[in-house]
């Protein structure tokens, strides 16, 4: 089974980038987009050519903002949008597809803002969002991927030096988070199979020619919980695939 999860920075501006093409030639079973910054209609309308595919979205109350999606081959037993925390459930972030032997969850963690304006909540966030994790766990593994906002490892990011607590994505107060995931038993699927990979980055600004010098961060994620262990196959970062300021993950699974 392959897993893409893609953060496309705004769905319609990235079908003008060939993303229909990057689509369908990844050939996903499971293809999830963060930050379609587009309400359900406009996905629906923007990606209609489509098919082999049953669709969820979840978007954001503001409009043009954030916004999540789920593509599956296979129909999900059940989707959920959200975490049940209505501080948390207004921005689309979270997507859950419950499936026969697993849960499926794609997010687009909050980015802690300029000046690190909303480190406080995304703190909470954090911890909010790993108990959600942790309640589905107790009935069956979960999968969860997408743009976590964050690089955990100094080998994660170009620049560490930089951008330690003074960049948003890059704070120990956020590392701590991924570190607490890790805690709890999720695999990260890259390292689990790269653990000394070096350049290995899924964002890079658009500033500076930053993508062609390759200064990036790796900020997509597929995570695990450790009884899927046996099951991991691959995974992988493509980052010749442009149309975003991210590119696609990937995670095969037996």
């Amino acid at each position: 089974m392959k897993l893409i999860s893609w953060n496309v920075n705004g769905i319609r501006a990235c079908l003008n980038k060939g993303f229909i093409d990057h689509f369908k030639a990844l050939d996903a079973d499971l293809f999830c987009l963060q930050e379609t910054k587009a309400q359900e209609s406009q996905v629906k309308d923007t990606l209609e050519h489509l098919t082999g595919y049953h669709v969820y979205m979840n978007s954001a109350v503001r409009k043009g903002y954030s916004g999540t999606a789920i593509f599956s081959k296979e129909k999900p037993l059940n989707v959920e949008r959200g975490i049940g925390i209505e501080e948390h459930d207004q921005e689309g972030r979270v997507l859950t597809a419950e499936f026969e032997d697993f849960f499926f969850i794609t997010v687009y963690v909050p980015n802690s803002g300029q000046e690190l304006v909303r480190l406080d909540y995304r703190q909470k966030w954090d911890h909010d969002f790993l108990s959600y994790l942790k309640h589905l766990e107790k009935s069956k593994p979960v999968i969860v991927c997408g743009d976590m906002n964050v690089c955990h490892k100094e080998i994660d990011i170009a620049r560490p030096k930089a951008n330690y607590n003074k960049s948003a994505g890059y704070t120990q107060k956020e590392i701590d988070g991924m570190d607490n995931m890790v805690n709890a038993g999720f695999i990260d699927t890259f390292r689990y199979f790269y653990p000394d990979k070096t350049e290995a980055y899924s964002w890079w600004s658009f500033r500076a020619n930053a993508r062609a010098n390759n200064i990036g961060w790796r900020l997509d994620y597929f995570l695990v919980s450790g009884s899927l262990e046996a099951k991991l196959e691959s995974a992988s970062i493509h980052s010749s695939i442009e149309g975003s300021d991210h590119c696609p993950v990937e995670l095969i699974i037996k």
